[in-house]
C-alpha cells in the first residue's frame, strides 16, 4: 500500500511537473521556429504598440544571442522596417498571420535608412541577430510558435 501512494504521488508530481514544462514552451517571452531541419528557441521581447514600433531596437549596443524582438500588427499589412539608430547588425524576418515566415531580410545594415520592405501583407516582425537565420538555415516557409499568433495558427501554442 505504501508503494501504491509513493507511486501515485510520484506520477502526479511528473504531471505536473509536464504541464509546467508544456506551459513554459508557450510563454510570451519565447517564440520558436520549426523547418524542415528543426527547431531553434528565441527568448523574445516583444513590440506591440506604435511607440514600441517606433522604437525597437535602436540604441542598443548589442543583443544577446538566442534573443530577438517581435514586433505585432493587429492586422495583417505591408511593413517596411529600417535601421535608423540601430547598431545592431539584423536579420528581419517577415511573418504572416499564420505564423509562417514569408521574407528574410538577411544582415540589415546598421544605421542605414533604406526601407525594407516586406513585400507581402505580414502581421509579426521578427529581429535577430545577423547571422542566425542562415546559421539556423531560417528561411521562408518556416513556422513560428508563439501564444500570439492567434489567427489559425500553424503551429499553434497548446
Amino acid at each position: 500500500m505504501y508503494v501504491g501512494k509513493c507511486l501515485q504521488i510520484i506520477i502526479a508530481l511528473v504531471c505536473v511537473f509536464a504541464a509546467q514544462m508544456s506551459f513554459a514552451e508557450c510563454s510570451n517571452d519565447t517564440l520558436r521556429i520549426r523547418h524542415d531541419r528543426g527547431t531553434v528557441k528565441f527568448s523574445v521581447e516583444l513590440a506591440q504598440s506604435p511607440q514600441e514600433h517606433a522604437v525597437g531596437l535602436m540604441n542598443r549596443e548589442s543583443m544577446p544571442s538566442g534573443h530577438g524582438m517581435l514586433f505585432l500588427y493587429p492586422t495583417p499589412r505591408p511593413v517596411h522596417f529600417w535601421m535608423r539608430n540601430t547598431f545592431i547588425p539584423l536579420d528581419i524576418l517577415f511573418i504572416d498571420a499564420t505564423g509562417v515566415i514569408a521574407k528574410v531580410h538577411h544582415n540589415a545594415t546598421p544605421l542605414d535608412e533604406t526601407p525594407i520592405p516586406s513585400d507581402a501583407m505580414i502581421q509579426y516582425v521578427l529581429e535577430i541577430n545577423a547571422g542566425l537565420a542562415k546559421k539556423y538555415r531560417i528561411s521562408k516557409g518556416a513556422q513560428i510558435q508563439h501564444p500570439l499568433i492567434l489567427t489559425t495558427p500553424v503551429w499553434p501554442c497548446h
